[in-house]
């Protein structure tokens, strides 16, 4: 990797860089100058050249508002290169403008201008940003940005993705827990457990008794079977499919599906196993940032509280 970056190519650059500028300001000066000569055919306007049986070529000049537009091109490059760096690293232009700098003193500039408003909110607890208007629109805007991939423009998840909208936490609902999900994201991960059921029609039975545990369409024969065979997932899910939000082992009792509700869905579930991997934000987002989400979020599940059903319009 080290012929990538020694100094040879920086006058490479700079040295193809002006030529191809110089180039064009003479291959212009050239063509300006040049006079076509007169075709000899019936028709002195042309210069007798004749493709697919009529299409002429004329010898008109180039109108000069247009050729002085090239000029002008040529010589906003070359005051270009004087001014920034486009030549290598060899030479940083007068102004010694470089993107990293521009985006430090905008980051600057707005940690001046916005951190106070961070810092108040940070000193606030959760219950108080997910109740102050301006917090969420703020806390919105910002889960917008990085959150909505996942989890919808309104929080409200897709299949594999959960919602935030409800009552239903996988890893607990407490302002501490959703913080901690953020900062440090999540990992779930389901093994599969057909063989640890008994496999084939077990699978199925099991998948019914798991429905029948939320109430959800089932077969009650089949459910029965199940129940014994449902012991082999009682250790995450507990003996009565309650969840454990340590582990992040999903509450079974409810309908609250987060791969489908389907005796097919479940039965996928059980035979293949899920994985679900939430990043963490830490070092992506601010402290202030991430309080910010963390009490848009608890709002979205709380509206009592003050919050809207979706994020605010930007």
């Amino acid at each position: 990797m080290s012929d990538f970056t020694s100094a040879f190519w920086d006058y490479f650059i700079a040295v193809i860089t002006a030529v191809s500028v110089l180039g064009c300001g003479v291959f212009l000066w050239s063509q300006s100058k040049r006079r076509v000569k007169v075709g000899t055919g019936p028709d002195p306007d042309t210069t007798g050249h004749v493709w697919d049986g009529d299409l002429q070529e004329f010898h008109n000049p180039l109108p000069r508002w247009w050729m002085w537009l090239f000029y002008i091109t040529v010589v906003f490059s070359v005051v270009y290169l004087v001014l920034y760096p486009g030549l290598g690293t060899q030479f940083k232009g007068v102004l010694n403008w470089t993107s990293t700098g521009q985006h430090t003193a905008e980051v600057k500039a707005a940690e001046t201008k916005y951190g106070p408003l961070f810092d108040k909110y940070l000193k606030m607890d959760l219950a108080a940003v997910a109740a102050d208007e301006r917090g969420r629109q703020m806390g919105a805007r910002i889960f917008l940005n990085n959150c909505a991939q996942c989890h919808g423009s309104d929080g409200r998840g897709a299949r594999g993705f959960p919602n935030l909208t409800d009552s239903e936490w996988q890893w607990g609902g407490d302002p501490q827990a959703i913080k901690t999900s953020i900062v440090e994201g999540r990992t779930a991960a389901m093994p599969p457990m057909a063989e640890a059921v008994g496999g084939g029609e077990n699978v199925t039975d099991v998948a019914h008794y798991v429905l029948s545990l939320s109430g959800s369409a089932h077969d009650s024969v089949r459910a029965a079977r199940g129940k014994e065979k449902f012991a082999a997932c009682a250790a995450c899910h507990g003996p009565e499919g309650k969840g454990n939000p340590a582990l992040g082992a999903l509450d079974l009792s409810n309908k609250t599906w987060l791969y489908g509700g389907s005796v097919a869905a479940v039965t996928e579930t059980i035979t293949k196993g899920r994985g679900g991997v939430m990043p963490a934000w830490k070092g992506v987002l601010t402290e202030a940032e991430i309080h910010l989400v963390a009490g848009y979020v608890q709002s979205l599940a709380r509206p009592s509280a003050g919050a809207a059903a979706a994020p605010a319009k930007q």
